[in-house]
């Protein structure tokens, strides 16, 4: 049994490491996206994109109808964790860097324990602490060095709106995490997504009617469909299943490897070069989620 249990720990861990890459890679693959489109334009064509392939996985897969209390829990979750974080999130990435996006976000494995402290539903050990404070320590080099750099193209308000996304997501998180008990995480992904969609899609519809669509050449539909199935449907799913078996903050502590990924790909794609501290930062936030990461078995689900 605990043979059987640690396994599932480390395909729960591979498949995180996973989803930061999808993560990692979306900041740039998003800050192209919306150098072209208005943000809102984009978002609202890959969350449309990303809600219609999720029920298309539930249709396919015959999978039963939640009772309508679950779904409109869900939904209302998913205007929180999706509509509100991605209204935050998508406007602040268009008035920063991907790079510097990407170490604001790397801040939320602390707010959410932060948060799951305040709310009671997460100890947060001895152990975790310090992984967190050292990720922290990585994330301020890595801001320390964009300001002494002198390349300062970082919107204070831009970062601040992502900032605001990290909160969402955090109290998202918690009060998701009941639902991953018994809940798959197919039906988690697709409700949440739509009705997180929804209000988008109604504050967004002005500036898709504006779009040239026609003109939007392959690589910007690609960026879409990448963002759209890729990072709101499949890592989704990797995120939902980390929160039911190795909790929310462990799960949270592998998004400190998106900066890492972030950094790397958005030198080559949108020239944005990381620096000797930035290296040393991202050293520090990958030493930070090892010592966090702990060898136990997956935690029981409420009332166990």
């Amino acid at each position: 049994m605990q043979a059987a249990a640690r396994r599932n720990v480390l395909i729960t861990e591979g498949l995180l490491v996973l989803m930061s890459i999808i993560w990692g890679m979306n900041f740039a693959v998003m800050k192209y996206g919306t150098d072209v489109l208005e943000p809102l334009a984009y978002n609202g064509v890959r969350l449309a994109i990303g809600s219609v392939v999720m029920m298309a996985i539930l249709y396919v897969r015959r999978m039963p109808l939640l009772p309508w209390r679950d779904i409109r829990a869900l939904m209302l979750l998913g205007c929180l964790g999706t509509g509100l974080y991605q209204a935050f999130f998508i406007n602040g990435l268009a008035m920063t860097r991907a790079g510097t996006a990407s170490l604001v976000v790397a801040s939320s494995p602390a707010i959410i324990a932060i948060v799951g402290r305040m709310m009671g539903v997460e100890k947060v050990s001895v152990r975790a602490v310090w992984g967190i404070a050292l990720s922290i320590a990585g994330i301020a080099f890595v801001i320390l060095s964009s300001a002494d750099s002198g390349e300062g193209q970082s919107s204070m308000l831009g970062n601040l709106l992502i900032l605001a996304s990290v909160v969402c997501w955090s109290f998202y998180t918690h009060l998701m995490r009941p639902y991953t008990h018994r809940i798959d995480g197919i039906q988690i992904a697709t409700w949440a997504l739509v009705g997180g969609t929804i209000p988008v899609l109604v504050l967004a519809t002005p500036a898709m009617l504006r779009a040239n669509w026609p003109a939007v050449v392959p690589l910007t539909w690609g960026a879409i469909l990448y963002s759209g199935i890729g990072s709101m449907g499949i890592a989704y799913l990797f995120w939902y299943r980390g929160v039911k078996v190795i909790g929310s903050t462990r799960t949270a502590m592998f998004s400190n490897l998106q900066p890492i990924v972030a950094l790397a790909v958005s030198w080559p794609l949108l020239g944005e070069k990381p620096t000797l501290v930035q290296g040393l930062g991202a050293g520090a936030v990958l030493g930070g989620l090892l010592l966090t990461r702990q060898p136990s078995a997956p935690e029981p689900a409420h009332g166990e």
